[in-house]
């Protein structure tokens, strides 16, 4: 059975339309009130009839994030097979529904998620501080989160198999805005398939509760803390293999050369005396031989993407 989740915070002149448009493929529909001062929640208990849609209510605001897991939760208790994610302000349509659950029923892939940026017509309509964030903060997450493979990561259109639910850590996972990269970061560590999912955006009277100068510091902090949990976990607490060994000989030897090129230039620069040949190379090869284990790595890292689905498996 498929379920979607609809996190709500001051969507009331979307939401009733959005529940309208989610077809009968979908058994539950999980609409979760954050706290939302407008009244979300009543304004959807009040005025929907359609029977599957079960209302969820937070005393205080949790954040998307928050409220996505308290779908993910009710769906698991509930035995539900697949949940989607959608937002209640009307950018997603729920036609697309049937296409982000058909990977995962056919054992593709364990979670989809939308990318807007497939269509280089289309993404004309998204307004230019939109285009050019989301663009700078997939080229980060592919690094952060080991999804080489897929882009637009902060897309709130979400599948997934709830049998994975049940071996995410999801009290660990960010509740704010940075959520859907924080998913990506846990589903590499269990070794999910993710698939990208083309899709257009809506973009109408909505208006974004993201500020890119609250969240910047914040996102890149927490880049870098998953950035070496992932290769921490994968690459010296699971596994080792020769990409382990390329990685910390070539921080070693970039470092070193990078360091005592440094020192050396600097020495020069004070006395006048030109560095001997030899100096030169004992800096240069160094770096270079460390700046192509550090590429040799990336390279297995970007062909390590995970491809097979495991849901069969958990």
């Amino acid at each position: 059975m498929i379920a979607v989740v609809i996190p709500c915070y001051r969507v009331t002149r979307h939401i009733l339309g959005v529940i309208a448009a989610i077809g009968p493929e979908v058994a539950r529909i999980y609409v979760v009130d954050d706290a939302c001062p407008e009244g979300s929640g009543r304004l959807v208990q009040e005025s929907c009839t359609d029977p599957r849609v079960h209302i969820l209510w937070h005393a205080e605001n949790q954040g998307v994030g928050g409220a996505v897991k308290t779908g993910y939760r009710q769906a698991a208790e509930e035995g539900m097979d697949i949940v989607v994610k959608i937002d209640g302000d009307g950018q997603m349509d729920p036609k697309l529904i049937a296409q982000f659950v058909k990977p995962i029923l056919n054992g593709d892939a364990d979670y989809t998620k939308g990318n807007r940026f497939y269509n280089l017509e289309k993404i004309r309509n998204m307004p230019g501080v939109r285009l050019f964030g989301n663009a700078m903060l997939s080229m980060v997450a592919k690094f952060s989160t080991g999804y080489w493979n897929i882009f637009d990561v902060t897309n709130g259109y979400t599948a997934i198999h709830v049998k994975l639910i049940n071996h995410l850590p999801l009290q660990k996972i960010s509740n704010r805005y940075f959520f859907e990269t924080d998913m990506l970061f846990r589903l590499n560590i269990i070794r999910a398939c993710v698939m990208d999912i083309p899709m257009n955006a809506v973009y109408a009277d909505e208006k974004s509760n993201l500020k890119i100068k609250d969240i910047f510091l914040e996102f890149t902090a927490k880049h870098i803390k998953n950035s070496v949990k992932r290769i921490f976990y994968n690459y010296f607490l699971r596994d080792m293999t020769a990409a382990s060994l390329e990685l910390l000989l070539g921080i070693l030897f970039f470092g070193f050369g990078v360091c005592y090129g440094l020192t050396q230039w600097a020495h020069t620069l004070s006395t006048g005396t030109p560095a001997p040949s030899g100096t030169v190379m004992l800096a240069a090869l160094p770096t270079i031989m460390g700046l192509q284990m550090l590429l040799a790595f990336v390279t297995f890292d970007v062909s390590n993407v995970p491809s097979r689905a495991i849901q069969q498996n958990l």
